[in-house]
């Protein structure tokens, strides 16, 4: 516990965990307008129950609306996580820290720990305002609230599942990469322009040499976010629980890597 304390305080004495969480506020507005827009699009197409805004397709609508901000949160821990490890060797702090606690594992270990929490910080703070939000939204489309359902609380849930492997997985990459800058900016890049990239160059490949591409798509971590919670899009994708095992594994190795690296490498 004094090693989370510890950690805990240098978050505090950072000003960037403030920084990202005032512009989580705008960025989350986004998100949530988005999903009302498209909402409302769908709701007024006039289109059958069994056509392709059924049933499936309005409980991916709405795990969207119930998920809003996810995309921003998720950058927000990620970059959070890895600033845990960086600011270590940013601030020239490392030394000590090791010196004070030898057994680097716990170091790290403490580090997930924050991480985790505040993935569970962010996705209260989100979960919470869409509760709000959400039956607003669908409300004003002439929609239940579906609050009753099922597969809300299920998307609900595995979107805190989502948040808490993303922080696993910046605690790890703040490890390998070690420069706060480099870091940043690295997985910033990747998470928001490597996406749109890779699923760019999965669909060209499925065109043009085999539609398996199109399942492998899912090996894109953020695409396998969007697949664990709101579920397959269309009859190509892979069920939901791959997304969960794609995650994992990314977290995972980053964790283990991570550590076994910290362990290892001469920090003085």
């Amino acid at each position: 516990m004094n090693l989370i304390s510890a950690e805990l305080l240098k978050l505090r004495t950072t000003s960037l965990w403030w920084i990202f969480a005032v512009s989580m506020v705008p960025l989350y507005g986004l998100a949530l307008g988005y999903n009302w827009l498209t909402t409302s699009v769908i709701t007024d197409m006039d289109v059958p129950d069994e056509g392709p805004f059924g049933l499936i397709s309005m409980q991916q609508i709405v795990s969207n609306l119930y998920t809003s901000g996810q995309f921003a949160g998720v950058l927000l821990v990620l970059l959070l996580s890895a600033i845990l490890v960086t600011n270590e060797f940013f601030h020239l702090t490392a030394t000590a820290t090791f010196l004070t606690t030898p057994r680097r594992e716990l170091v790290i270990l403490a580090k997930m720990a924050v991480a985790v929490l505040i993935a569970v910080t962010v996705w209260l703070f989100t979960t919470g305002l869409n509760l709000i939000f959400a039956p607003v939204a669908l409300s004003s489309t002439n929609n239940e609230s579906f609050l009753g359902e099922s597969f809300v609380w299920q998307a609900i849930s595995l979107n805190l599942l989502v948040h808490v492997l993303w922080a696993l997985v910046g605690i790890g990459c703040g490890v390998l990469i070690r420069s706060q800058i480099g870091t940043t900016i690295t997985l910033t890049v990747l998470y928001v322009v490597g996406t749109q990239i890779f699923t760019a160059v999965f669909a060209v490949l499925a065109n043009q040499v085999d539609e398996v591409f199109m399942q492998l798509r899912v090996l894109v971590p953020t695409l396998a976010s969007e697949l664990l919670v709101a579920g397959p899009q269309s009859p190509e994708d892979l069920p939901r629980w791959v997304g969960a095992v794609v995650l994992l594994t990314y977290a995972g190795v980053a964790g283990v890597l991570g550590t076994f690296i910290t362990k290892r490498r001469d920090i003085a």
